[in-house]
């Protein structure tokens, strides 16, 4: 079991790992010839140009000013300085609203700290429960950690009340800071909404299932359905092209030009040699040939079957998918379609709002409507596989980062592993570091898994993965950690304990896994923070790219990767930390500053990274904060059932009902939060609406949205081909469709007259 002395060992271990991070990224981001990896957003904007030097060659990647490194600190300052009005206008909203929730981690624990240190750390210290327990069961293992918890606290005691009482305290005043930010981030988004600049998504839906005609083609068919029940509205639609295979070809011509690229820059350097490379998989085994003539054969080849490939594509009908981006004169004719059902089938004609055209996934728009379903039900049963799968090689990692359990597995390393520093180390730095390494791969696997549930924005895709990953982390993470890895520490002991005592070292046993939950933040949320600000990987690959592949400023603008939030990662991992510390408040108190280090330290570097680096993606004006919200919530709701759970095995069991009031309170909290805020989120006012196009109207009175429009949802295989008829602006008559008659209401009742389905008159 983890000491005080090791806690301070992997705490000096990572400090020192944040210190070298953070000394290495000041030093590196003065040097001209990284200034595109740390400051790459503001070279996307345009505003920043490579540093201008003169006099000698070495200035050109080197900063000789000795003035620049004295003040290596500045830029902790100026990631402060940037006021958020101003933030959201340079990053956006969503960027905003993320470093929103580092600060309500701050607002939230730095109160229940000072709370919890003050009043519920000498309670639980002065006591003499872990005295009392260690003579009484023989082979169950605490540590000196331990006495600033519960566990130090006897069954029965009166001091109990005081853990019950800070109970009610802390969910008052995490349920009024989360209420707080709520309507915060709400009045933000309407504000966002109403003051944005014009997007192609605000006169867009995305209208999928689209029933078959046999009259008409799929483009035919949305055309007459939209301008007949949408009539005044209805501007134009782009059908949706089963285009990946053309994607993929484009994808791999791309590849090719990039080894072109390489090869010629190496001959241009070096002219007494062409460049040769192997036939085989890349280049590894095979025929050797030129490289250069190779290459550009490929490219030829691959230009052909793009051609190909793409008249093809245009030409099939069965390349339609039944789907299409249709577009509206008005937001709010938009607005009206997309939060409506179309027809009395509601699985037919679904709409819904578009994404942003960068923010659309296109690979998914093929995948056939009915397919959908199935897909996501065995995708939520893999994923249900996965978690429980995981539990059992980390609960053997857990018991593995141990030295009881160690010396158990490998006893002949006991001598070794026993020495102060080493088994210090073991104990305070290898757990976390175990368990960071083994999730690392999770978040790709999650991503995956979303894919082929068919999702068709990059943003859902990456709500869908961190929901996902958020609950690998609590299932396996949390419980698994403190549930399995304590059964296995402790499983001989609980072999020899009657059935009625093992409820009782369960409940001392779950406040001692703190210690390495405190080493997991060390590693993860310290030492893993500072890294994130160093960006090795990214500068590596630049300078790569820089060295091989680029021959113009146009590659060297695109050599840059500034990244992004990585919500599926960094929105899971924050809320793992609101459970640990919303569960260890009342449990371990001392276990709160190292929650808030975390929250201090990312809000810092992430709010740096925003103003410098990032560069997202899409724009869904903090449209995720309703996950944000309910994941805390549900927190919340754990924390206070585990301490239902470990009071009850400290004879407390009177303390049940009051207790259990908690969780029933924050549930209806949760839901009053959801009927006040989260239809803003889910849907867009039409009062709202009108009011924005009757401003934009007044404004700029000849604006022609149809122009503006018209190429935003071509996929991009087709952007750069003339494959599209331009519109133009005419008046629309009606007109009878292709449609024979059918059943319906018609006009015409006089004998000879020519009868007219009125379902088939349509406008062209």
């Amino acid at each position: 079991m983890a000491t005080v002395s090791d806690v301070t060992v992997s705490a000096a271990i990572n400090s020192l790992s944040a210190v070298l991070f953070l000394v290495a990224f000041a030093i590196l981001r003065l040097q001209p010839m990284n200034d595109r990896v740390y400051f790459s957003k503001w070279y996307l904007k345009g505003i920043r140009e490579n540093p201008k030097t003169s006099g000698p060659f070495i200035k050109k990647f080197i900063n000789l000013d000795i003035r620049m490194y004295l003040r290596f600190l500045n830029w902790m300052p100026a990631a402060l300085k940037m006021p958020e009005p101003e933030l959201i206008e340079h990053a956006g909203l969503d960027s905003a609203v993320y470093i929103r929730i580092y600060l309500l981690g701050l607002k939230i624990f730095i109160p229940i700290a000072a709370l919890a240190l003050s009043v519920l750390l000498p309670v639980n210290y002065t006591d003499r429960n872990f005295e009392i327990m260690s003579t009484k069961v023989k082979d169950l293992t605490f540590g000196e950690m331990d006495k600033f918890s519960i566990s130090n606290v006897p069954p029965a005691s009166k001091r109990l009340y005081v853990h019950i009482s800070m109970a009610y305290v802390f969910t008052i005043w995490t349920c009024y800071m989360l209420y707080k930010e709520y309507k915060t981030v709400t009045d933000m988004r309407l504000h966002f909404l109403a003051t944005e600049n014009r997007r192609p998504d605000q006169f867009t839906v995305l209208v999928r299932n689209v029933p078959p005609d046999p009259e008409e083609t799929i483009s035919e068919n949305i055309e007459h359905f939209f301008r007949v029940n949408h009539p005044d509205q209805y501007l134009l639609h782009q059908v949706v092209y089963n285009a990946n295979k053309l994607a993929k070809i484009v994808n791999q011509k791309k590849d090719l030009h990039n080894r072109l690229i390489y090869y010629t820059n190496k001959y241009e350097r070096k002219h007494d040699k062409r460049p040769t490379t192997k036939t085989g998989f890349w280049g590894l085994w095979g025929t050797r040939i030129d490289a250069i003539d190779y290459y550009t054969k490929e490219i030829e080849k691959l230009s052909k079957e793009e051609v190909a490939e793409r008249e093809r594509v245009i030409g099939d009908p069965k390349s339609v998918v039944p789907a299409a981006f249709v577009s509206f004169k008005s937001r709010w004719g938009a607005a009206v379609c997309a939060q409506t059902q179309q027809t009395r089938n509601p699985i037919h004609w679904l709409t819904t709002w578009a994404p942003q055209p960068r923010d659309v996934y296109w690979d998914n728009l093929a995948i056939p409507f009915i397919e959908l379903n199935m897909r996501r039900l065995l995708i939520a049963a893999a994923v249900i596989g996965l978690t429980f799968f995981f539990m059992i090689p980390i609960a053997f990692v857990q018991t593995l980062a141990n030295i009881e359990s160690i010396e158990k597995v490998v006893p002949f390393l006991k001598p070794l592993i026993n020495k102060g520093p080493i088994k210090s180390v073991i104990q305070g730095f290898l757990p976390g570091i175990v368990l960071k390494i083994f999730i690392l791969i999770l978040p790709m696997i999650v991503m995956a898994m979303s894919k082929i549930e068919g999702f068709v924005a990059i943003s859902t895709l990456e709500a869908r993965s961190a929901a996902k990953f958020h609950l690998f982390l609590i299932v396996n993470v949390f419980f698994g950690s403190i549930v399995a890895g304590t059964v296995l520490q402790q499983l001989e002991e609980f072999l020899n304990q009657k059935p009625a005592d093992i409820p009782r070292i369960i409940g001392v046993s779950i406040p001692m896994k703190a210690t390495f939950f405190m080493t997991y933040i060390m590693v993860d949320g310290w030492a893993g923070i500072a890294a994130e600000i160093l960006r090795l990987i990214p500068l590596i690959i630049f300078h790569l790219k820089n060295i091989f592949l680029v021959k113009t400023e146009k590659d060297r603008e695109e050599a840059m990767n500034p990244g992004s939030l990585a919500w599926p990662v960094t929105e899971p991992r924050m809320q793992l930390y609101f459970l640990l510390g919303l569960v260890y408040a009342t449990v371990t108190p001392i276990f709160l500053p190292f929650i808030i280090v975390f929250f201090a330290f990312s809000y810092l570097v992430y709010r740096h990274q925003i103003i410098n680096v990032y560069n997202q993606q899409y724009e869904s004006a903090a449209s995720f904060w309703p996950d944000v919200n309910r994941r805390i919530v549900i927190s919340l709701i754990i924390s206070q059932f585990l301490l239902v759970g470990i009071l009850s095995t400290k004879d407390a069991v009177h303390s049940t009902p009051f207790l259990l009031v908690l969780p029933v309170l924050t549930f209806l909290f949760h839901r009053y939060c959801k009927n006040r805020f989260e239809s803003a989120f889910r849907r867009f006012p039409l009062q709202d609406a009108m009011i924005k196009d009757t401003l934009e109207k007044a404004t700029e009175p000849h604006l022609n949205v149809k122009v503006y429009l018209r190429d935003a949802y071509i996929h991009p295989v087709f952007k750069d081909v003339a494959v599209f008829d331009d519109f133009e602006d005419y008046e629309y008559p009606l007109v009878a469709t292709k449609r024979s008659s059918r059943n319906g209401s018609q006009i015409g009742t006089d004998q000879g007259s020519p009868s007219v389905d009125l379902t088939s008159i349509s406008i062209v």
